[in-house]
């Protein structure tokens, strides 16, 4: 394979403090670039692994950010999905994102990764992951699978 990952991942935004706010408090991103040119969209530049970026965009009368859809119904780029350090990261950056409101905190479990969705202050629908700590090696499980580790602490998933 001749890449290691992705290095960034450019998102807009109606209100950059608001969203480098939510992603420094919950995740413990890092501003790395806060650019601001007179006639120039904002941008921000968040640090959120040893080799990964959100490029934050904030232009003046544009409305992209508040445009919502369905899963699947997004278009081309349909969501992010940030990778938690460890299962206690994990862990954490749900309590996190419960206590801002911007997750129920529904966990599923797809075999070889824990998955968490949640919503950033724009709207947008993205995911949280992890290594599962109690995968069974070759057993893959379907969208909506609930966590055993988490079933003490999720909602319904009939009520959902």
């Amino acid at each position: 394979m001749l890449t290691d990952g992705f290095n960034h991942v450019a998102v807009l935004t109606g209100d950059m403090d608001r969203f480098v706010d939510f992603y420094v408090e919950t995740f413990g991103a890092e501003v790395v670039v806060d650019h601001v040119e007179p006639g120039d969209p904002r941008l921000c530049i968040l640090s959120i692994g040893p080799l990964a970026e959100l490029n934050v965009f904030e232009i003046e009368g544009n409305q992209e950010h508040s445009k919502q859809a369905p899963m699947f119904g997004r278009g081309r780029l349909d969501h992010l999905a940030l990778r938690a350090a460890d299962i206690d990261a994990f862990e954490e950056i749900r309590r996190r994102l419960r206590d801002a409101g911007a997750s129920d905190g529904y966990v599923s479990d797809f075999g070889p990764i824990l998955s968490l969705f949640y919503r950033d202050p724009d709207g947008l629908e993205s995911e949280l992951v992890v290594a599962n700590p109690d995968a069974i090696p070759g057993v893959y499980n379907g969208p909506g699978t609930p966590s055993a580790r988490f079933a003490h602490d999720m909602p319904d998933p009939h009520t959902k």
